[in-house]
């Protein structure tokens, strides 16, 4: 039986001006973990030429071109196109969210409008997105971390492509405070009276702080992974528990002795 996420029908509405074709593979590889693309759309002026590697994607996908010509020069209608598009489909479709696919900080009023009315937004775009765009999305996927996925690159090619991220050392991701400081607000938040959280919980609590939040973005496939390699926490596989963690414990207080006269001391 498909699981409640399985099931979640998804628009998937893609600003051709600002994604490049080649990742759209791995996007929608990436947007089947949270559902079925039951609307998948395209927008751009297809008859120019910096959008002309979209055909064979758009037909290999089965994504709907929707042309939208430019009235002015310097002045972008698909973005127009787009979000009257959706309000269309907010309305009339029977979709439980919303997969905005762009860069462009012109889509965050619309993707509080989508939250606003109940649906669950995705966003993906580019590391330059700006922050008001991502803090509108219930989550926010960069591209770079899919073009990763897509293709595994040889350790040279890596070098030779600074946008895809790498894996961080310990002492680079204990000395991300802004990483360190959501984890542990997360473990405190989902922690059980021994200070044990489950992993899942954590995940959760971060993701509402911050919707670009993904293991991915340090160069680890998981959380579980990231978790373990700050080496900050202790990490349990409890049968039927799933994974638990919780912070290290700080150094034991110094021990005690007692002198002839019974007083204590400190050693």
């Amino acid at each position: 039986m498909p699981s409640a996420q399985d099931s979640s029908r998804l628009a998937v509405l893609i600003d051709g001006d600002n994604t490049t074709p080649a990742i759209i593979e791995a996007l929608l590889a990436e947007i089947a973990k949270y559902g079925s693309a039951t609307v998948k759309r395209a927008y751009g002026d297809w008859t120019t030429p910096n959008l002309k590697g979209w055909k064979e994607v758009i037909n290999a996908h089965a994504i709907q071109p929707i042309q939208q010509f430019a009235y002015t020069t310097g002045k972008n209608a698909t973005d127009s196109a787009l979000i009257i598009d959706a309000m269309d489909l907010l309305y009339t479709g029977d979709l439980d969210g919303f997969c905005l696919v762009s860069s462009d900080s012109d889509f965050t009023k619309l993707a509080s409008r989508l939250r606003e009315s109940g649906k669950i937004v995705y966003g993906f775009g580019e590391p330059k997105t700006p922050h008001s765009l991502v803090a509108a999305c219930d989550k926010f996927v960069y591209l770079d971390v899919l073009r990763r996925a897509d293709k595994p690159k040889e350790p040279s090619e890596e070098e030779s492509n600074p946008t895809a991220p790498t894996r961080k050392s310990t002492n680079e991701l204990r000395g991300d405070a802004k990483l360190v400081k959501l984890l542990r607000e997360g473990i405190d938040a989902a922690s059980d009276d021994d200070g044990w959280a489950n992993l899942g919980g954590v995940g959760s609590y971060v993701a509402k702080q911050a919707p670009d939040f993904d293991s991915r973005n340090w160069g680890y496939a998981k959380l579980v992974d990231l978790v373990t390699a700050i080496e900050l926490f202790e990490v349990e596989r409890a049968a039927g528990q799933g994974v638990r963690v919780r912070e290290k414990p700080k150094g034991e207080p110094a021990r005690k002795r007692t002198t002839k006269k019974g007083t204590a001391q400190g050693r």
